[in-house]
């Protein structure tokens, strides 16, 4: 960029606020409603982060729990699977032996 488009310090650029003029003013003051408005929004932030932080733990919780649940399930797919090899096993060599029957 050219130096003539870059403002300098001895050029004064007038800054416009987004802030209303009577917000503003009244930010000047004591007490305002600005701090009364921010600290219950801190307040309502707080509330939220707890119970997102109580969520948090209660997922934990679930997820713990999960992971014992499928250790258990593990085991008895495994049983269960055993009993149907063993009883596929049993009858199908008395089907074999009905057949040679026939």
């Amino acid at each position: 960029m050219p130096s003539s488009h870059q403002p300098s310090h001895s050029q004064s650029i007038p800054r416009h606020s987004i802030v209303p003029s009577s917000i503003a003013s009244a930010s000047t003051g004591a007490p305002s409603s600005m701090s009364v408005a921010k600290s219950r929004q801190y307040a309502h932030l707080h509330s939220h982060l707890a119970q997102l932080n109580a969520h948090l733990a209660d997922t934990e919780n679930l997820l713990r729990m999960t992971a014992v649940q499928a250790e258990d399930m593990r085991f008895l797919g495994g049983y269960v699977g055993a009993l149907f090899m063993g009883s596929a096993k049993v009858l199908g060599e008395e089907g074999v032996k009905e057949d040679d029957k026939k």
